[in-house]
């Protein structure tokens, strides 16, 4: 006789639709590594892809009772990928520490680890990220004993602080308004992928999909919109220009990343007409929702792996 919970199998095949976005999200770093053509592979990029979207589910998790009032925050698993999060973001850390002292990761000292941490304005904007991300992890795992007394409110406004830090601090906050395009892009990214992965690993009915489906496709479009325009601005900044586009890595990587986008913005146009439009009427089962949910963000996977080989391609 067995004495532990089994774990329902519909359960497990929704949380499965986590597997293809990180093979996904991987995919597009190799990519745009291959795009690049030259240079060693970036394992940075590698964490970072992991820790930006794992800060994208905790935000959607922490945000998804806002798109339906009867949904409560799901606080064991919001913990549980807070803590992955930590942990690809120390990784994204140590990381850009061996590329700033010019050795493999595998022969970083301690000593210059603690410099990079300590003496470098990297370091210190990472040790804020892990500072953001550990309260959330944190603040879950409490909330999750004492569901009734915990806000989510608090960790919207982590998450959205350790998302936005590092973006707001790089090239672009040398521009006028860098910073502001620089933190739109990202929690409008964040949100768009994070909401729908949300709701693919919580949403469990079809009563459930058809109160929060048409609700996120509204959400969703301003989303994209906000994405695609200081994402083209970011870009055309940082290249100077139009030749650049298909002469220089990251020039390609940001065409591949455009030509995602399009694919996406064109999917979500379609799931509009047919897909929302059959859920909110009650006519599309859970299951099939789950599966037009993963497509979608399994090909936002592909986008934010692009993305995240950009942020550390010069």
């Amino acid at each position: 006789m067995t004495t532990g919970r089994r774990v329902p199998t519909t359960t497990l095949r929704q949380w499965r639709v986590l597997v293809p976005v990180v093979v996904a999200a991987l995919a597009g770093v190799a990519l745009a590594w291959l795009l690049r053509r030259g240079g060693g592979f970036p394992w940075s990029a590698g964490a970072r892809v992991l820790a930006d979207g794992a800060g994208a589910v905790v935000l959607g998790l922490a945000a998804l009772p806002r798109l339906d009032d009867r949904l409560r925050v799901a606080w064991r698993p919001l913990a549980a990928l807070a803590g992955v999060w930590f942990a690809a973001e120390f990784a994204v850390l140590v990381a850009e520490a061996a590329e700033v002292v010019g050795v493999p990761v595998t022969r970083l000292g301690a000593g210059e680890f603690g410099t990079f941490l300590t003496n470098l304005s990297g370091g210190q904007i990472g040790i804020a990220i892990l500072f953001c991300t550990g309260a959330v992890a944190c603040y879950a795992a409490l909330a999750f004993r004492r569901p009734d007394a915990a806000s989510a409110d608090l960790v919207l406004v982590f998450a959205a602080v350790a998302l936005a830090l590092r973006p707001i601090t790089g090239h672009m906050s040398q521009q006028m308004f860098g910073s502001v395009l620089a933190a739109i892009h990202a929690l409008a990214a964040a949100c768009w992928l994070g909401l729908l992965l949300a709701m693919a690993v919580v949403l469990r009915t079809r009563g459930g999909w058809a109160r929060t489906l048409p609700r996120y496709s509204a959400l969703a479009a301003p989303l994209v919109l906000a994405v695609a325009a200081t994402g083209t601005i970011d870009g055309l900044v940082r290249i100077g220009g139009i030749e650049p586009l298909w002469s220089t890595g990251y020039g390609r990587i940001l065409l591949a990343k455009f030509a995602v986008l399009c694919a996406l913005t064109g999917l979500g146009w379609w799931w509009r007409r047919s897909w929302v439009r059959r859920a909110a009427d009650h006519r599309v089962t859970a299951e099939i929702s789950l599966r037009n949910a993963a497509i979608e963000v399994t090909a936002m996977g592909l986008a934010f792996g692009l993305a995240a080989t950009l942020a550390v391609t010069a």
